[in-house]
């Protein structure tokens, strides 16, 4: 569930970095205060959305959540903790989500720390940060998803049902011999002297 949510919310950053990157970008040209003062609640919220994303592939790759390909390809269940948590940007997914990470990052202490600057060049320079912000998360969910799911070979199921049905008669057909050659009356008689 906590990767669902991980997912999830890397999906809500995404739209929350198009808003961002439009909404103070017309305030600013407009030059309509309410617009511009979109960008600081929506800097701050991409970045949480963000970091919870990826403290959720933290956790998979620390429970060892072998549902995911990205655990599967970059953590065992028997490697130390420290290996874990530094495999989960030790990979391209994992990079690629610390460095959206990294940037939000920037966009909310942008956010947070910029009362000093003109209202105008804030919401710029906030609207250039979900611009640069929503081409990555694009990329990541299109290209680079750290959150895929394992899902089976095509034709695995019918070839795994063959194999079944094979072991079965083989199965059948051991104790059929077996319970044969064991019954008195079937077993071939003693040969004469």
């Amino acid at each position: 569930m906590i990767v669902e949510t991980g997912h999830f919310a890397l999906i809500l950053a995404f739209a929350l970095a198009l808003a961002q990157a439009v909404i103070p970008f017309a305030g600013a040209r407009l030059g309509d205060g309410a617009l511009m003062r979109v960008a600081r609640p929506t800097a701050l919220m991409q970045f949480l959305l963000v970091a919870f994303a990826y403290g959720a592939l933290t956790y998979a790759h620390v429970v060892s959540d072998f549902s995911l390909v990205n655990v599967i390809e970059n953590s065992h269940s028997s490697k130390p903790l420290i290996y874990k948590i530094s495999g989960v940007w030790g990979n391209h997914e994992g990079s690629m989500l610390l460095w959206v990470l990294v940037l939000s990052l920037c966009g909310a202490l942008i956010a947070l720390f910029s009362s000093a600057m003109p209202a105008k060049l804030r919401a710029d320079t906030l609207s250039v940060q979900g611009l640069l912000g929503a081409a990555f998360l694009l990329f990541i969910l299109l290209t680079s998803n750290p959150f895929a799911r394992v899902s089976p070979r095509p034709g695995r199921a019918a070839t795994s049902i063959r194999s079944c049905k094979t072991q079965a008669s083989r199965s059948i057909r051991r104790c059929f011999i077996l319970a044969m050659s064991a019954s008195p009356s079937c077993s071939p008689s003693p040969r004469p002297r």
